[in-house]
């Protein structure tokens, strides 16, 4: 069976804090603004050192590959850019396995009056153009970024440290997304959900095809190098859009719909 499950889109305020990667859930944010004096975090995420040469390298692709937006990398521009991140290191980027953020052991998670609340999800921009961006993404275990979408966009993603549970679609009838307003719910088709550990191949994302909403759970903490392109621009018509998935089999009658509708 293909068709695995019903993405909902939603229109999201806090779609600014996707772009940045912000914090797992809305209700993390108003906890943090609520007990701002209280809130204590047992470790910060590391932060990138000087560009090795694999890192210029992959910028100076970039550079060659992206030309704006409109424009899907050719295969033979797939496969360099690919190349580069399949062979890039946690040091390339100033990062290493033995840094205590990693340690599997370590309770990366907000703790407010003794209670542990949804782990913070945090980010470093490398570079931001108006053709492309480069990110890495931190999430401590447990950490997530939602099921979200990446409109007309190609995305590189690849895990430098840890292990993450990626789940991915792509909408049924995309032609209809692109020429029409994100409606409540939407067939979508279930393209990855397995965990991934470091090291590992790098996977890539289309404006309609690869997995383009994804959402990550980190298994550990973890450390994953993005690359956009063109990045998210609320101007340009490339907004953030969160969804919730559902099975196919809830849909089979009316009322089942009209339920899901009063839930989102």
């Amino acid at each position: 069976m293909t068709i695995e499950a019903v993405a909902e889109a939603r229109s999201d305020p806090m779609a600014r804090q996707v772009k940045r990667a912000g914090y797992a859930g809305r209700s993390v944010v108003e906890r943090k603004r609520g007990y701002k004096k209280k809130v204590k975090r047992s470790s910060s995420p590391p932060q990138p050192s000087s560009a090795s040469m694999a890192l210029q390298n992959l910028f100076q692709s970039c550079k060659d590959v992206f030309k704006g937006p409109g424009t899907i990398p050719l295969p033979p521009d797939v496969d360099r850019l690919c190349h580069i991140l399949d062979n890039m290191q946690p040091e390339d980027v100033g990062l290493s396995s033995k840094l205590q953020y990693f340690n599997p052991n370590n309770n990366n998670a907000l703790v407010v009056q003794g209670t542990v609340n949804h782990p913070r999800v945090s980010y470093t921009t490398i570079y931001q153009s108006t053709n492309f961006s480069l990110y890495i993404f931190f999430l401590p275990a447990g950490g997530v970024i939602p099921l979200h979408n990446h409109p007309g966009m190609t995305v590189f993603s690849k895990l430098l440290l840890g292990e993450v549970h990626i789940k991915s679609y792509d909408l049924v009838d995309c032609q209809q997304a692109s020429s029409s307003k994100l409606q409540a719910v939407r067939l979508a088709r279930l393209v990855a959900d397995k965990v991934y550990e470091a090291p590992c191949d790098t996977s890539v994302l289309y404006p309609t095809t690869g997995g383009n909403i994804h959402q990550f759970k980190a298994v550990t903490p973890c450390a994953i190098l993005d690359v956009l392109g063109p990045p998210y621009s609320r101007e340009d018509g490339r907004d953030c859009s969160y969804y919730r998935d559902f099975p196919y089999q809830d849909f089979s009658s009316k009322r089942s719909l009209k339920k899901v509708q009063n839930y989102a």
